[in-house]
């Protein structure tokens, strides 16, 4: 019998049991599975987890985790993981845990949670999170066939694209791109209970997606712009609640970058085929068994009423067209057409980037009539977005609608600059109320130009402003009303170019010029989370590669341009720069690990290029502020900026060798290093004088940013470069590639109030010139000027000074996922307060400082589970306190050091009240 006992007992003690602790004051939020809350359209075998963390105290660190993932919500609400349940792991470790369970099926929802253990006690589980897989095996399309109205017709397609301007010499009369687009539908019964649904489509070159008449999702213009020779885009959606027993699926096409029509505007012309579906539906039923449904020869396929759609030029829909009824189930289809099959191989992979959605709708500010008789409208806002109508009228009427950024001095649209001719155009059907929204195009535009509504009796219009979906993470204010300004006016311009890729503007070109990429990168990651953006981005520049190794100066490159526009040091340096600040930002090694060969492959070819170690091709500091208009570099040589840009790669490569444990490609880049940075001193540096090149602004910025500079002549070009400054009345010169590096090196030497100056004058071209010249988004030149695009967010660095600098929320040098942050607020005089708060991956980081007299107040929240420096000016009649108690006998606050009239005070997790008297 003691046998007995004494085995039970064995078995008993030898079963896991982690200890709850009611009382807990720590616990758990925002789950995320691959960077994503609730993802739909996982292809990636080994998913990472993350997780947030809050805690009533301070200096809370992670002990341990464990994890439970299922693929039944009520297996895991017992606390089981019967796909994965790793156990209790010792580890800090809360953000991109790599899955390690059984081998994932596609198309099928998964439910997880995570609970966390200090060194005493257990948080309670998690709340559940969920994920629904993609196709993770070509095998599971289920041998889905792409489908069409028409065959691909190689008198209309045509790749590579040809820029506009030689389109008549290169193909003549040649009608490119001009396929009807297609209507597609399918029936389907439902037969037994359904657990759940889900699609995996792609509709080339835009689609939307319909159940039973109801559009599934609220996204735009899917799926994103890729090289489609290359690689195309697929979309997952959850459709399990629209099913009914009889059901149809349906689905309207677009254009986009897939077809450009050889009508109207466009800036390149490009054809990859007629407009093609490839869909699979996997419908997962209770009793455990599937079926599938695909894209083949039971679909029908007819004319869309969108009777013109192109990206450059606009859309037009004959809403007599339309066949009533067509998306539900007792429609009769018996005369539309039988699909054609094609056989053209495109690979397709899961779309990483969050959705273009509608993320605000702008109200009509002014009306009036033009000089043409036209009613034009004024939104009030330059965005990026298209339009809705709701009109009454008869039958055949036309609206037509021009957009535009600007009028001409008659008061009609303005599309010298943004690209034209370029409408959309809406044909009514009945004497009822009709709504319509264009589909497939968008623009950049504050005015709309209508004509063809004094034929109707009514006609109402609203702006939609499309742009990326995803998530805010940061907020800024201050008291300084020009900075406010600004802010919003960078903040327009990032969001009307962030689309499926990051465009240069929302109009005349929709392309993704590199330079803008890394550059505006950290001001774009400060207020927007843009991880999945970014590996998105990393394919296209992947697919633009070329044999010898070459980025080609935008991605996807449909184009080949001209004139060193094809290919720059500074554009194609994002495909090294990019994974790097990713890496650093987020965590994420994947995109480092991935594409490490090719990187390198790049760094090869740029060194080919290098004669002497020394680059001298390329665009240089675009849209310098010289004394021609804008353009190419005026002040700066082109082989300090791409030399510059090819000695930071060249340092970024080094970094990733050692993380990746390189020993001979670290030693080889090491090397690479001091031959370059030998050479460029010997050829740019002026050793009399004590400056680089002309002596401009970009040139001694960059050579100082990116460590070119010795250290025994460090303070020599810092001072011509502040001197520079200064005896331009502190205006600015820096164009494009330089202001971003001119800004940061300021910031780094503490010199805040010369970047206050520089960026409060409304005299000179800069951010105040725009503002006085009524520019409601970022323009693309210094100047505002009207003959180029008034929205371009290249320029728009100040942004992440607002954060970094004024708002002083940064991480240390060594730190990787703002693990170890740094709060060091920069306040010049002519600034009372600021507040920046950016939502990190552990966490919200916060800093609010306000100063009253001599007394400063410093509000600071630094996330769970990481450590924080905060950086104050001090001197020695400084008092500091926090929380109302000295910090020498305050435990959170007395591990600090004083130097150069400037204390840093090493805090943990928390909310801190500093107040600095006579600092």
């Amino acid at each position: 019998m003691n046998k007995i006992y004494n085995i039970i007992l064995y078995m008993l003690l030898s079963i896991p049991i982690y200890a709850t602790n009611k009382a807990c004051d720590f616990g758990i939020y925002e789950l995320l599975c691959e960077q994503q809350v609730n993802p739909i359209g996982i292809d990636n075998e080994k998913p990472n987890f993350s997780w947030k963390i809050s805690s009533i105290q301070r200096g809370f660190t992670q002990y341990a985790y464990q994890i439970l993932v299922s693929d039944s919500e009520h297996i895991l609400a017992m606390d089981k993981g019967n796909v994965w349940d790793t156990g209790k792991c010792k580890s800090e470790q809360s953000v991109l845990v790599e899955y390690k369970g059984k081998e994932l099926e596609s198309s099928t929802k998964y439910y997880w949670k995570v609970r966390i253990w200090d060194k005493k006690n257990v948080s309670d589980w998690s709340k559940t999170g969920s994920f629904i897989t993609g196709i993770i095996s070509e095998k599971d399309w289920n041998n889905a066939k792409w489908i069409s109205l028409e065959k691909d017709d190689t008198k209309k397609n045509l790749y590579p694209g040809i820029h506009a301007p030689l389109v008549q010499n290169k193909i003549g009369k040649r009608m490119v791109g001009n396929y009807t687009l297609p209507i597609a539908r399918r029936k389907i019964q439902i037969k037994k209970e359904i657990d759940n649904a889900i699609v995996n489509i792609s509709g080339l070159g835009h689609f939307d997606l319909f159940v039973n008449g109801e559009k599934v999702s609220d996204h735009f213009l899917d799926a994103g712009w890729t090289n489609y020779a290359k690689t195309a885009l697929y979309t997952t959606f959850d459709i399990s609640e629209f099913l009914k027993k009889e059901n149809v699926i349906s689905v309207m096409f677009g254009n986009g970058f897939y077809n450009i029509p050889r009508e109207r505007y466009f800036k390149q012309l490009i054809s990859f085929g007629a407009p093609k579906l490839k869909l699979c539906l996997q419908i997962n039923y209770k009793d455990g068994s599937k079926e599938q449904i695909i894209s083949d020869e039971q679909w029908k396929f007819a004319e869309s009423p969108i009777t013109y759609s192109s990206i450059y030029g606009g859309e037009d829909y004959d809403a007599t067209k339309e066949y009533d009824g067509w998306m539900i189930s007792d429609f009769d289809d018996n005369n539309w057409k039988s699909p054609v099959i094609s056989d053209k191989p495109i690979k397709l992979i899961a779309q990483k980037s969050a959705p273009l959605t509608v993320r605000d709708t702008l109200n009509v500010m002014k009306k009036y009539k033009n000089s043409r008789g036209n009613w034009i409208y004024d939104l009030g806002q330059n965005f990026s977005g298209i339009v809705n109508i709701k009109v009454k009228g008869d039958k055949g009427n036309i609206i037509r609608l021009r957009p535009g950024e600007l009028l001409n001095n008659d008061s009609t649209v303005n599309q010298r600059a943004s690209g034209g001719p370029y409408y959309w155009q809406y044909t009514l059907k009945s004497g009822k109320y009709e709504q319509w929204s264009p589909r497939f195009t968008y623009y950049g535009f504050r005015y709309v130009e209508v004509s063809g509504t004094d034929e109707v009796d009514n006609f109402e219009l609203v702006g939609l402003h499309t742009t990326n979906s995803a998530k805010e993470t940061g907020k800024f204010s201050c008291s300084l009303p020009i900075f406010n300004k600004t802010y919003d006016l960078i903040d327009w311009s990032m969001r009307s170019n962030l689309s499926s890729i990051l465009t240069d503007c929302p109009h005349r070109e929709k392309l993704g010029w590199l330079e803008v990429a890394h550059l505006m990168q950290y001001s774009l990651q400060y207020r927007y989370d843009l991880v999945r953006f970014y590996h998105q981005m990393m394919l296209n520049m992947s697919d633009s590669q070329t044999d010898k190794g070459t980025i080609p100066s935008i991605a996807p490159e449909y184009v080949r341009f001209a004139d060193g526009f094809e290919d720059s040091p500074e554009w194609g340096s994002a495909f090294i720069i990019i994974p790097w600040y990713i890496y650093k930002w987020y965590g994420d090694e994947s995109l480092l690990k991935g594409y490490y060969p090719q990187m390198k492959k790049y760094l090869e070819y740029l060194s080919s290029r290098a004669n002497n170690n020394i680059i001298e091709y390329g665009l240089g500091d675009w849209f310098d502020l010289g004394p021609k208009n804008p353009g190419y570099s005026q002040l700066t040589s082109n082989g300090v900026t791409a030399t510059g840009i090819y000695y930071y790669d060249i340092s970024i490569m080094k970094e990733i060798a050692n993380l990746l444990d390189l020993s001979d490609d670290y030693h080889y880049y090491n090397t690479l290093m001091n031959d370059v940075k030998f050479a460029y001193n010997n050829k740019y540096y002026n050793e009399e004088n004590g400056y680089y090149d002309r002596n401009s602004q970009t040139a001694n910025a960059i050579s100082l940013l990116f460590g070119l500079v010795d250290d025994a002549n460090y303070n020599k070009v810092y001072n011509n470069l502040r001197n520079d400054i200064i005896s331009r009345g502190y205006a600015l010169t820096s164009g494009d590639i330089g202001y971003r590096y001119l800004l940061k090196v300021l910031e780094d030497n503490n010199d805040y109030e010369i970047i206050y100056k520089m960026n409060t004058k409304y005299d000179v071209p800069g951010y105040g010139w725009q503002l006085a010249y009524g520019a409601t988004s970022l323009t693309e030149s210094w100047q505002a000027y009207g003959f180029v695009s008034n929205n371009h967010c290249m320029l728009g660095h100040l942004m992440e000074w607002f954060f970094a600098g004024l708002g002083g929320i940064r991480q240390n040098e060594s730190s990787v996922a703002y693990k170890h942050i740094e709060i060091k607020p920069q306040m010049p005089r002519g600034v009372k307060f600021a507040t920046a708060e950016y939502d990190s991956p552990y966490g919200l980081i916060r800093c609010d400082w306000k100063r009253e007299g001599n007394l400063l107040r410093v509000n600071v929240t630094v996330p769970a589970n990481t450590e924080c420096t905060m950086d104050l000016p001090f001197n020695k009649d400084s008092k500091l306190r926090e929380g109302g108690i000295i910090i020498n006998d305050n435990k959170w606050c007395n591990n600090f050091t004083i130097k150069d009239n400037r204390i840093k005070i090493k805090i943990k997790s928390g909310n801190y009240s500093f107040e600095l008297q006579n600092f």
